[in-house]
């Protein structure tokens, strides 16, 4: 997917591209509490959602590293005891940028295995044509998984699930039982329309599957935190699906008809979806994203 050139730098910061260059010092961290001892912290990066209580800290996602001091400091204005425990969502560097940092303060890592194996060696980012090094050892997952896992703590049921060849081949989502809040990852969020990683085995029907999962996982009083943007209700993640799933079909039917690439593109089957011209993905590269993956599905 080759991406407009003023839309590269805002992905190369998402996706922890480049984090050293960037200046953060202007961050904040905001804190919003959603249920006794669940929070969602907002900053740069990724949503960090929080589990707190007499059991220990659980942390998911830790946004970039140089903003673990501020993400530290929130996350000891809601409990003084150090984060027991971090669960990526996927590999990105602006979901677990801070690995290295929580690792070194005692934090055991968790993951979906694809998450170690892509963070243990150089990837390839075709999107932007860039080279993501290796991550150091010391950011590395120690525990990965499968399909899924539970945690039993802080007076809740914390179930991990993995989604596959969603956003990437590593995500994972967290259902709170008892408060019944969600943290999907990047399989939704609300900055329109979505980053497919299909470098990262990413794919969009991938994608509509694992928003099916989160449907499944959630009710109407569900509350739920995307990977980015402001926490959501079902409604909002209906609303993301029925948009990705429109653009599929229209992608699908213009290739059935033997149309090309730039042919579809030209259709614009998007359009509703791409009225803002500062969006983060635009509508011809959603497009070639949903193109690629029709074309090329993962295995």
């Amino acid at each position: 997917m080759r991406l407009p050139f003023a839309f590269a730098p805002l992905l190369l910061a998402a996706c922890g591209v480049g984090q050293a260059q960037d200046d953060m010092s202007g961050v904040k961290i905001r804190t919003q509490p959603l249920a006794p001892g669940v929070a969602v912290l907002f900053g740069a990066g990724g949503n960090i959602g929080v589990s707190y209580g007499a059991d220990g800290t659980i942390v998911i996602d830790d946004q970039f590293a140089q903003l673990t001091p501020k993400i530290v400091a929130a996350l000891a204005a809601l409990d003084k005891k150090p984060a027991r425990f971090l669960i990526n969502t996927h590999w990105h560097g602006d979901h677990s940028g801070g690995n290295a940092n929580f690792a070194g303060a005692g934090t055991l890592i968790f993951a979906q295995d694809n998450v170690r194996a892509r963070m243990s060696t150089d990837q390839f980012m075709k999107a932007l044509n860039e080279k993501v090094p290796a991550s150091p050892a010391a950011a590395l997952p120690v525990v990965t998984f499968a399909d899924g896992m539970t945690f039993h703590l802080n007076g809740d049921t914390l179930r991990i699930v993995h989604v596959a060849n969603a956003h990437t081949d590593g995500d994972a989502m967290v259902k709170w039982e008892k408060a019944n809040i969600l943290h999907t990852g990047d399989v939704f969020v609300r900055y329109g329309l979505p980053f497919i990683d299909r470098s990262s085995g990413g794919g969009i029907q991938g994608m509509i599957a694992g928003v099916d999962r989160a449907l499944a996982l959630s009710d109407d009083a569900t509350k739920i935190i995307p990977g980015h943007g402001e926490v959501a209700t079902r409604a909002d993640m209906v609303a993301f699906r029925d948009m990705m799933v429109t653009i599929r079909d229209r992608v699908a039917a213009a290739r059935a008809k033997g149309k090309t690439l730039a042919e579809i593109q030209a259709l614009k089957p998007a359009a509703e979806w791409d009225k803002d011209p500062k969006a983060f993905v635009r509508g011809d590269a959603f497009v070639e994203a949903v193109y690629d993956s029709l074309e090329k599905p993962p295995a």
